[in-house]
């Protein structure tokens, strides 16, 4: 198939990219490259350097003939989404309203879509929650993921584009971005492995359902097959907290970093945790890597990176 990832030089769209491009398919990628990283892009697929609000997007979408559009291109960070939530609506809204134009005028097949069920969902009013939860999101990210979805289903509806939104919850693993606010896993790593202060943001006790990007990247591969459509998380049934992330990372690295408290931030949910049920009938999908076993392999990539 031919395929289009937006996003694909970032730490999740890259590793789909690289799974995709293995199984045989055609890939392209556009990334603006603000969060992505130019060395991910797997050099079998064709690049373009580009915002999704460039109007050159739709020549793009024209000329690729994509069977496929997975898009992961996003304004991603929930506390800037907070501080600046018109931003936030430019990227997530009006960036992927622009695409499925777009994909109706190109008469792509197929969009499968990065939703968050981290901030769908709101606050939890049971747990694990299924997809059948109230959808009440407290932070402009989350509206704005909601809010493709609605216009997903509103193309589907009209013009006949099937969707699929994959509601991840906290994704880590190799390639997550240890710079900014978001992806406690890797800003905690690598700041372990740099011998620096990580800081607890409250008093670490807000849970979330972390998820390894390889289970992701599955789940992706599984979302072209024409019989899966609509919503689903995409989780691991399994809620921790931020100090326990903590603890294990610190025993994994053998670190002798204190366990330091910050304010918290505004916007952030206190406990999530999704059950993955819907998707496992489906397609037979569940998670395969334990945490444990994904921090290694997080702090193992993170270790060879500062070697280099």
């Amino acid at each position: 198939m031919n395929i289009l990832v937006t996003g694909g030089a970032g730490f999740i769209g890259s590793h789909i990219v690289d799974k995709y491009i293995e199984l045989g398919h055609n890939v392209t990628v556009i990334d603006n490259l603000s969060t992505g990283v130019l060395s991910n892009v797997n050099p079998k697929a064709k690049f373009y350097q580009m915002d999704i609000n460039d109007s050159r997007i739709e020549d793009i979408v024209l000329n690729g003939q994509f069977d496929i559009i997975n898009h992961h291109a996003a304004q991603i960070n929930v506390r800037i989404s907070v501080s600046n939530p018109i931003f936030d609506a430019i990227t997530n809204i009006i960036g992927g309203l622009r695409l499925y134009e777009s994909a109706v005028k190109a008469r792509v097949k197929k969009i499968i879509f990065a939703s968050s069920g981290g901030t769908v969902y709101g606050e939890q009013k049971y747990f694990p929650a299924d997809e059948n939860h109230p959808l009440e999101p407290c932070s402009p990210y989350g509206i704005s993921k909601l809010t493709n979805e609605l216009y997903l289903n509103f193309y589907k509806t009209v013009y006949g584009i099937d969707f699929v939104a994959l509601r991840y919850t906290n994704v880590y693993g190799p390639r997550q971005n240890p710079h900014g606010e978001a992806g406690v896993v890797a800003i905690f790593a690598s700041k372990m492995l740099k011998g620096e202060q990580p800081i607890i943001n409250g008093d670490g006790t807000a849970t979330r359902d972390y998820v390894f990007v390889g289970d992701v990247v599955r789940a992706n591969v599984l979302a072209l097959d024409e019989k899966v459509s609509g919503a689903f998380n995409i989780s691991t049934c399994v809620e921790t907290d931020v100090n326990t992330i903590f603890h294990m990372l610190k025993k994994i690295l053998r670190s002798d970093v204190k366990e330091v408290h910050g304010p918290p931030k505004a916007g952030e949910l206190q406990r999530s945790c999704l059950s993955y049920d819907k998707f496992n009938k489906l397609t037979g999908w569940k998670p395969e890597i334990s945490l444990e076993k994904g921090l290694e392999i997080t702090v193992d990539f993170f270790r060879n990176m500062l070697s280099l």
